[in-house]
């Protein structure tokens, strides 16, 4: 190329100026999840008077929240260029400790929850180190954790649910009208954008998702950043698991089973690419409560369990194929 040909402009951009067709497109790719829980809110409106009452909305968030904070603590993971297989197990398993110390050992209630919190670090902290020092891919760490927690649950629990103390079941109450497991995961929604947005921590988990090796350059602990995104991932599904068993007034054996793959796809549909480096706490919600309508629209539709399943898969389907074609344009 010429030093003339260099320094023509390119078409369309000679005063700086971005096409409309380019604005649209961009907005589109920023901001498809939201604009299509906009769309789906607008035509469940339409198709059953049902779907906007309080009482409905309510039950959409609630629906919501117990896999949103699993998701949440998935998005430091996934940002961070990982994936967390284990976060349903974990939940299960910190929740059963919960239980298991105040039926069995007699523990305090507020103690027995600080010793599932730390249960859940313990789990994530496992996984972080096997990825970050055994060099395990974080795939695989996981999903031998995902077996490893679920089997000591079973352990534990002798295969039956454990009941819970008042305390634990405060998390899954109603106070003044308002369901806790919705302000459960707005708290912990707003904790995780914190971290993300506005600590060091946060922008090493940008750096490393981005570039491993610029980021080890430029002197950023990648193996502490490894270990720490888990620990979070952890810290989160062990509330999630304080929610489902406050909801159920029981630590189940069996409980969030098949979570962590809706807890992927929240993050994914809200915008996290699953090559690391990109992804925001306020698109997982939105991704959360997405497919939170989409099921809760099917269901008062009278749509068959069977096929809300083949639909869910194809949302998942086409968010991953749209992460992938995003990354392709960028690359260019």
């Amino acid at each position: 190329m010429t030093a003339v040909q260099q320094a023509q402009p390119r078409e369309g951009y000679e005063s700086g100026a971005i096409s409309t067709g380019d604005k649209v497109k961009k907005f589109v790719a920023r901001n498809g999840a939201l604009l299509g829980l906009v769309v789906l809110c607008i035509i469940l409106s339409i198709a059953t008077p049902a779907f906007l009452t309080g009482p409905n909305i309510l039950n959409v968030g609630i629906q919501a929240a117990t896999v949103a904070i699993l998701a949440f603590g998935q998005t430091f993971v996934i940002v961070a260029a990982g994936i967390d297989l284990s976060v349903g197990s974990v939940a299960a398993v910190s929740s059963m400790m919960v239980a298991y110390t105040g039926a069995s050992m007699g523990l305090p209630a507020w103690l027995t929850i600080i010793v599932g919190l730390l249960a859940g670090a313990g789990f994530g902290a496992l996984s972080g180190l096997a990825n970050a020092f055994l060099k395990l891919p974080s795939f695989i760490a996981t999903l031998a954790m995902m077996s490893v927690a679920r089997g000591l649950t079973l352990v534990v629990s002798d295969g039956r649910p454990v009941s819970t103390s008042g305390m634990v079941n405060f998390f899954g109450s109603t106070v003044a009208g308002i369901p806790v497991p919705i302000v459960m995961m707005v708290i912990m929604g707003v904790l995780a954008a914190v971290i993300l947005n506005f600590t060091s921590a946060g922008r090493s988990m940008y750096a490393v998702g981005g570039n491993m090796e610029a980021s080890r350059l430029s002197g950023i602990n990648v193996h502490k950043t490894q270990v720490m995104v888990f620990v979070l991932s952890g810290i989160f599904a062990a509330v999630a698991g304080l929610v489902i068993a406050g909801r159920l007034h029981s630590a189940q054996p069996q409980a969030a089973t098949g979570y962590e793959m809706d807890a992927i796809a929240f993050v994914v549909i809200g915008g996290a690419s699953l090559s690391g480096g990109k992804g925001k706490v306020s698109g997982t919600f939105i991704g959360a409560i997405l497919l939170a309508v989409i099921r809760n629209g099917l269901n008062i539709l009278n749509v068959s369990s069977f096929w809300q399943q083949v639909v869910i898969g194809l949302v998942i389907a086409f968010a991953v194929s749209f992460d992938t074609l995003r990354r392709k344009e960028d690359a260019h």
